[in-house]
C-alpha cells in the first residue's frame, strides 16, 4: 500500500532508523517495510556523542526514528539536537506509553510518539504526516479560526459556566471543530464543569514554547461527549509564570486547526497584552447587575475597550429585571453601552449542571435558550422557536 495520497509528494521519504536494540529495531523496520515508498537506513547504535550529530544531519533525512528505551535520557538529547536543526521530522518509539515521557519527547521536538508493538497502519499514517511537512508539499494556509474569549468582570461572575456551555453548544450544534482552552491558570475549573479528567493541561502546551505544533497540541487534548475538544487547566496547583509569547504561540497553533477557539480567561488581567485579547474575534465581558461588578466593568471598559478592537460583547449574568437594585438605565450608563446579552438567573439549572457535570445548553431552560442564541449569532444561524410539547425541540435552528 502506498501511504502517500495524490495530494502528497510521491518522492520517497529517506528515513534513519536508530536503535541499539536489534529486536526493537527489527520491529520498527518491519512496520516500515509494510509502507512502501521509503528508503530506510538502519543505525544499530546511537551516535557516540552529540558531537557526532552534524555528520548525521548532513545526510538530510526526511525522517529520523529513534528508539527510546535503551537510553531514554540520551535519546531525548538526540531528539532535541536533531529537531533543533529543523530539517527532519523526528519520531520516537517506546514500549512505554507513559504520559510524562510523551510530554518530554514532544517538548524536545518529537513529532510522533509511537508505542510497541508498532501497527503498520499507525506507522503509515505517521509517514503521511511527515511527507506533508516537507516544504515542497505545503499547501495554502487555511484561514485562522475564530477566537472567542470569555472574561469575568470579577471572580464568580460566571465566565467559566458560560464559556463551557457556549463552547459545547458550538461543538454539538454545528459541524465546526471547536476547542475550549482554560487559561484561568493555575486554578481554572472548566474540566470540572464538563465532567472530564484530563491527563494534560494548558501548562504542558505553554511549556513547549516554539516546539508546540498541531500534532503536539492534539496529544494534550481531552474530548467531551459533545465533540468539544478541551485543553484544561491543571488538576492540581502548579506555579506558573505567565509568558505572553507562549500564550500567543498556543492560540496561533490552535486557530490553525480549529474553526472556533473558545478561551476561558477567568478574571485575569495579566493576559491583556496577548493575542487572547488583541486578536479576539469577540470578547465576552461577563458581569452581573450588582455594584461591585458594574464598577469593575466600567473600569475595564474605560481602560481597555474604548476602541473597536477587540469586538466587545457585554453579558449580564444572573439577570432578574424585577429584582434589580439598580435600574436598567443606570446599568447601561455604568457599562457605557447597552449589554448585548442578558442571561436569566436560574439557580436550579446551574446547580444541576454542577452536580451532574453536564452542560445545561442542551436542556430546555431560559439560560440554555440565551446561550444558544449566542451560539447562533456566531455561526450565522437564525434561532428557530421551540416546537410545541410532544413534537420535540429544535435546539439550534
Amino acid at each position: 500500500m502506498n501511504p502517500y495520497p495524490d495530494s502528497i509528494s510521491s518522492k520517497p521519504l529517506s528515513i534513519a532508523l536508530i536503535s541499539p536494540n536489534m529486536e526493537r529495531r527489527s520491529a520498527a523496520a518491519l512496520a516500515l517495510a509494510r509502507s512502501p515508498g521509503s528508503e530506510v537506513f538502519e543505525y544499530p547504535s546511537y551516535p557516540a556523542g552529540l558531537d557526532d550529530l552534524p555528520h548525521l544531519l548532513q545526510q538530510k533525512f526526511d525522517v529520523v526514528i529513534i528508539e527510546l528505551d535503551t537510553d531514554p535520557e540520551f535519546a531525548l538529547e538526540l531528539v532535541e539536537g536533531i529537531a533543533g536543526d529543523g530539517s527532519s521530522t523526528v519520531m520516537v518509539y517506546s514500549s512505554s506509553a507513559d504520559p510524562e515521557l510523551l510530554v518530554r519527547c514532544m517538548r524536545a521536538g518529537a513529532r510522533e510518539f509511537l508505542t510497541l508493538p508498532l501497527a503498520p497502519e499507525v506507522m503509515a499514517e505517521a509517514l503521511i504526516r511527515a511527507s506533508a511537512r516537507r516544504p515542497m508539499t505545503q499547501g495554502v494556509k487555511k484561514t485562522a479560526g475564530k477566537l472567542l474569549a470569555f472574561m469575568g468582570a470579577k471572580g464568580g461572575a460566571g465566565a467559566t459556566m458560560l464559556a463551557c456551555n457556549f463552547a459545547a453548544g458550538l461543538a454539538k450544534g454545528t459541524d465546526q471543530k471547536t476547542l475550549l482552552i482554560d487559561l484561568d491558570l493555575p486554578l481554572g475549573d472548566a474540566a470540572l464543569n464538563l465532567g472530564i479528567m484530563p491527563e494534560f493541561s494548558a501548562i504542558d502546551a505553554l511549556d513547549a514554547g516554539d516546539r508546540l505544533d498541531g500534532r503536539f497540541l492534539s496529544q494534550l487534548l481531552s474530548k467531551h461527549d459533545s465533540g468539544l475538544m478541551v485543553l484544561a487547566a491543571p488538576g492540581r496547583f502548579v506555579h506558573y509564570q505567565t509568558n505572553d509569547d507562549a500564550i500567543n504561540r498556543l492560540l496561533q497553533v490552535a486557530r490553525q486547526d480549529f474553526d472556533n477557539v473558545v478561551v476561558d480567561l477567568g478574571s485575569k488581567l495579566d493576559l491583556m497584552n496577548t493575542a487572547a485579547y488583541r486578536d479576539a474575534t469577540a470578547l465576552y465581558l461577563v458581569t452581573q447587575a450588582s455594584i461591585p461588578e458594574l464598577r469593575n466593568s466600567n473600569r475595564l471598559i474605560s481602560q481597555f475597550f474604548s476602541g473597536n478592537t477587540p469586538k466587545l460583547e457585554i453579558v449580564i449574568n444572573r439577570f432578574e429585571a424585577r429584582a434589580l437594585g439598580v435600574s436598567e438605565e443606570h446599568i447601561t450608563k455604568a457599562l457605557t453601552r447597552p449589554a448585548q446579552w442578558k442571561i436569566p438567573n436560574d439557580y436550579g439549572a446551574v446547580r444541576n449542571m454542577q452536580i451532574n457535570a453536564s452542560p445545561l445548553v442542551f436542556a430546555d431552560s431560559a439560560i440554555a435558550r440565551q446561550i444558544r442564541q449566542m451560539v447562533n449569532a456566531v455561526t450565522g444561524k437564525t434561532a428557530t422557536p421551540a416546537k410545541k410539547k410532544g413534537f420535540g425541540l429544535n435546539l439550534f435552528g
